[in-house]
């Protein structure tokens, strides 16, 4: 090889070496021998491009490539994914409107897939959001047509019960459902995006979830996101009719406050929040034009990035580890994986994944392995894995 042993001496000064991933061997073998080196230099790549191969570390060397790689297809059209964790175990459950049904799965520890575990049975069911309060499991359950409900996990009879029934004349056409806690209370709102219904919040007691407060009627919300900024709990609601509106907790009178929109942003479908660093960023969905990632700046969500997403519905941001993501799905095209670049400060393009017409997507962390479920409106409901290549092997 290159430099010299005892009784072997190869010269290969001139050559062109491109010390990229393919040539991390060497340099870590260099590290282990007493050979001596020529002094060569790298032709590139552009970080290592005119340094000596002998100032070489193995650290310089980026070579673990992550990846979602297809593992499972679910036979079933979904429009939501939610992945909770109850008594110690991971679970998903998936909305599925045309069989009416929220379905439940769990993993199976030998089979290594995930299986049905149980349904609740409806009509035309947009979203089932599950919460775990006090130790007990409850879902809501949203649909499009006969009222939404709630339900609450029998573990005495393995099954779900209704216990609530949600007022109709506020809910008529809900489209998401976002829970959370503030000062150790538990909440839940739907986004309605009917002409004569009405955004709401509401609240546990104790013994069922009452309406706590109606956010704005009449405005045909499509997606609400919960966030904490500066230690402060928030919504934002996207709307068919006016720019995202962002509201803030009143602690006081313990309701939210209308407290800003997001400027020149029309048309957004729906917003989902991530962070990096300990800033707040959030991807903001739209179905015509360019969906955007935008963070927040102290007053404001200021512009970070823009994506063209002609037929997106869905533009979520998920972690694995310290990988950060964010999915841009589309009823027309391949979902565009997009990974964040930490140097850069925005997200660079990863990987195409053929999803049809997604509508969500979750992550599960079970067995020390980390799945992608993605929803599919109009196809096979999909379950990826997430892989870590070493490019150098």
């Amino acid at each position: 090889m290159i430099g010299c042993l005892v009784d072997d001496c190869r010269d290969l000064r001139g050559n062109n070496l491109v010390c990229d991933c393919k040539l991390k061997w060497l340099v870590e073998w260099m590290r282990h021998t007493n050979a001596t080196m020529d002094q060569i230099s790298c032709s590139g790549p552009p970080a290592q491009q005119g340094q000596k191969i002998n100032d070489l570390l193995p650290a310089s060397f980026d070579c673990i490539k992550a990846e979602f790689a297809a593992y499972q297809s679910l036979k079933f059209e979904s429009i939501s994914v939610e992945a909770f964790d109850f008594g110690g175990e991971q679970f998903v459950v998936f909305a599925q409107p045309f069989a009416g049904t929220c379905s439940f799965l769990e993993w199976d520890h030998v089979e290594m897939n995930f299986r049905i575990y149980d349904t609740i049975e409806g009509t035309s069911t947009v979203v089932c959001k599950p919460m775990v309060i006090d130790g007990a499991l409850f879902v809501v359950v949203a649909q499009l047509f006969g009222g939404s409900h709630i339900y609450r996990r029998d573990l005495s009879a393995s099954r779900f019960i209704k216990i609530q029934d949600i007022d109709i004349l506020k809910i008529r056409k809900p489209n998401d459902v976002e829970a959370f806690t503030v000062d150790g209370e538990s909440f839940f709102v739907i986004a309605d995006s009917s002409k004569a219904g009405s955004t709401t919040v509401y609240k546990w007691n104790g013994n069922g979830f009452y309406s706590h407060q109606s956010l704005h009627p009449w405005y045909r919300d499509t997606d609400v996101e919960y966030v904490e900024i500066s230690g402060k709990a928030h919504l934002i609601l996207s709307s068919s009719s006016q720019r995202p509106v962002v509201y803030q907790w009143n602690r006081g009178l313990k309701r939210f406050d209308r407290r800003t929109d997001i400027p020149e942003m029309e048309d957004v479908f729906s917003v989902k929040h991530f962070r990096v660093k300990g800033e707040v960023f959030i991807c903001l969905t739209r179905f015509i034009g360019d969906s955007k990632v935008m963070r927040w700046d102290g007053t404001m969500f200021k512009e970070v990035q823009t994506f063209p997403s002609r037929g997106s519905m869905v533009f979520q941001p998920v972690a694995v580890g310290n990988w950060q993501y964010a999915i841009l799905g589309s009823d027309y095209s391949l979902t565009q994986v997009y990974q964040w670049d930490a140097k850069r400060g925005h997200f660079v393009h990863s990987q195409e994944l053929n999803i049809q017409a997604p509508r969500a997507f979750a992550l599960v962390a079970v067995d020390n392995r980390h799945f992608l479920l993605s929803s599919s409106f109009k196809g096979k409901t999909q379950i990826y894995q997430h892989l870590m290549i070493d490019l150098s092997d």
